[in-house]
């Protein structure tokens, strides 16, 4: 194995489930998230020699492959559950319910909208480092993230939200 192969699998061990987690907060299927964050490392990897910053090319690609899933025509989709599985024994915590509720609520987002809020509030990326991972101006960014926020104060706040 090349350095280059082992400089790659050691990257993609240690950044994996981040990078699932923010393609599933992006576009709110596991499956679709699998397969976006697939895409990006294979073309990170054909890039790997040429990319200055890893894990910024990772996430934007993820980012990007993420909202590509949630665009692809209706016929070629497939159906979401109306549940979100859980990866692990399911916990009865007020936080777990948090989690859910936040979740549902991301996914009433247009894609846009919630990748801004995934990447500057899961990821902690500032408004420049989002505007750069999604090739859009600052302004944009900030358009975004506060009517996603305010959309999603909404939606948390209804008195008989369903998610």
């Amino acid at each position: 194995m090349s350095d280059r192969e082992a400089e790659f699998r050691e990257f993609v061990a240690a950044r994996m489930e981040p990078l699932r987690g923010l393609a599933y907060l992006t576009c709110g299927d596991w499956q679709a998230a699998e397969d976006a964050v697939a895409s990006a490392m294979a073309k990170l990897y054909v890039k790997w020699n040429r990319v200055d910053n890893h894990d910024a090319y990772a996430r934007t690609a993820v980012v990007r492959a993420a909202i590509d899933e949630t665009r692809r025509p209706w016929w070629r989709r497939e159906r979401a559950a109306s549940v979100i599985p859980e990866r692990s024994a399911p916990d009865e915590t007020q936080a777990v319910h948090d989690r859910l509720q936040t979740r549902a609520a991301l996914r009433q987002l247009p894609a846009r909208q919630r990748a801004v809020l995934v990447l500057r509030f899961l990821e902690g990326l500032s408004v420049e480092q989002t505007a750069a991972a999604l090739g859009c101006p600052q302004g944009t960014v900030k358009v975004y993230t506060a009517r996603g926020l305010a959309t999603l104060r909404q939606i948390m706040e209804a008195p008989y939200a369903t998610f």
